[in-house]
């Protein structure tokens, strides 16, 4: 499988196979190279709908450009814990943020999350967020406020009065109650409509059934969640093959 960045006949292919409607995994087939390549490609360079192989490979010449010249000025990258890979790491990290991007947050919240849910301590200040992803203070702030306010993370002082940033094991869990109460709000206000536009009419026919599978999918969201809640606080066990496997008391 081809390493390295790709090439601009590469990105011509990644076009065409957009505009044939071909999925990420069948380009990157086509092309010999990681689906997470091909998704992350497309994903920074205007989504599946706007990318453009020209546009493209000059938006990363830019970006290498830049990285060499603020390579001299910024610190190395720190050794990675157990023995990790950097290069795996930081692209596991984009892979994240990529995901998190696909499913509708805002790309700078989607690089937070990434760094925070990866580090081992579950945990970064602000000046640490900006030294990893090498942005602005204004930027980290922000993206904290949207993901506080999404149920993603948390904020605490450690013991030298600092405030820090925190991802709980369980902050899938409160992501998808929001979820829930989210749904339910729009269940509140469908129904509402319904004696407005007057029930038996179309309008209110419309908004009565979509009320009604709104509510089921919140109902079914909420109770699932607190079902599953115990899995995320698991330890896994290892298996002999090295995966790891969920070990619960639960039959």
């Amino acid at each position: 499988m081809p390493g390295g960045r790709l090439t601009q006949q590469e990105r011509q292919q990644i076009a065409l196979g957009l505009a044939d409607g071909l999925a990420y995994a069948e380009i990157a087939r086509r092309l010999d190279r990681p689906t997470s390549t091909i998704t992350r490609e497309v994903m920074r360079n205007g989504g599946p709908t706007a990318y453009r192989a020209d546009l493209a490979h000059r938006a990363t010449e830019h970006r290498a450009h830049r990285r060499r010249q603020a390579a001299p000025r910024g610190p190395e990258a720190p050794p990675q814990a157990y023995g990790r890979d950097p290069e795996a790491v930081r692209e596991y990290e984009e892979t994240f943020t990529t995901a998190m991007m696909q499913s509708g947050a805002p790309k700078m919240m989607s690089r937070v999350l990434a760094c925070l849910y990866t580090s081992d301590t579950g945990s970064l200040t602000a000046s640490e967020l900006v030294q990893r992803l090498q942005v602005s203070p204004a930027s980290i702030s922000k993206a904290i406020s949207f993901l506080e306010s999404q149920g993603f993370v948390r904020r605490e002082r450690d013991e030298r009065r600092r405030e820090r940033y925190v991802v709980d094991d369980d902050i899938w869990y409160q992501s998808m109650m929001a979820s829930a109460r989210s749904i339910a709000q729009i269940v509140e206000i469908a129904r509402q409509g319904v004696s407005i536009l007057g029930p038996g009419t179309p309008a209110a026919t419309r908004l009565e059934n979509t009320a009604r599978f709104l509510d089921f999918v919140s109902e079914s969201t909420a109770r699932a969640a607190d079902q599953a809640l115990e899995v995320l606080h698991t330890k896994p066990e290892t298996t002999s093959d090295g995966t790891a496997t969920p070990s619960s008391d639960r039959g």
